[in-house]
């Protein structure tokens, strides 16, 4: 049985799961989900996820949500198929991994999420970007990726001299921002850019960039 995804393509955490699927080369059904429409708020979805939320995937008999948590799953599920995200021959490298990871979740996306939020979502709300919003998450979005920074310039991926899921929690939310006049946060840090430029070059994740907009159709 096929693993089965209820997403949307515009949607960041669903990308997340499908560059890992794509990563791991694996068979999948993409089930859609009319986030305009707020299907994922209605019963049947919140039997699936009670916090009406994608993605959500079920595999047999087993139904996941949180997208960092199914790539978890999926990457040490299949650690024998397609690309290894998580290092699993290496338990150092493992462990970087898995810090690397939680520095994104923590430190990065709750910095980039109210950028993106108010350059892309709010005028499709009715609003105007709020500046002060913008501007105090950029303040602390430049911090970490002055981290960052230093990081890269010793190793060429955040975990190490490897690709993992480290990088490709990443990809989604930064993709977004580099449309928006905050890219600078990135391109002024060469080894940031550098990473970027690479990681988002990956074929896994170029398959998803055509669906990745916020203009409904």
């Amino acid at each position: 049985m096929a693993l089965k995804l209820y997403g949307a393509a515009m949607s960041t955490c669903t990308c997340r799961v499908l560059t890992c699927f794509h990563e791991k080369s694996l068979d999948f059904e993409l089930v859609p989900v009319d986030l305009y429409a707020v299907e994922n708020k209605q019963p049947p979805f919140l039997a699936k996820n009670p916090f009406g939320q994608i993605p959500v995937l079920e595999d047999d008999d087993i139904t996941l949500f949180e997208s960092r948590a199914i790539t978890s799953y999926v990457a040490e599920k299949f650690k024998g198929t397609g690309y290894d995200l998580i290092r699993h021959e290496n338990l150092k490298e493992a462990a970087m991994v898995k810090v690397w990871t939680e520095v994104e979740s923590h430190r990065y996306n709750p910095a980039i999420v109210p950028i993106v939020f108010q350059f892309l979502v709010a005028p499709l709300q009715g609003n105007s970007p709020d500046q002060t919003i913008i501007d105090a998450n950029l303040e602390k979005l430049a911090k970490v990726l002055d981290i960052y920074e230093a990081r890269l310039s010793s190793t060429k991926y955040l975990a190490g001299d490897f690709y993992s899921l480290a990088d490709l929690h990443h990809l989604p939310y930064t993709y977004y921002l580099m449309k928006t006049p905050a890219a600078s946060v990135v391109n002024e840090r060469p080894h940031v850019k550098a990473w970027w430029e690479d990681i988002s070059s990956r074929p896994a994740f170029k398959k998803l960039t055509e669906g990745m907009n916020y203009v409904r159709k």
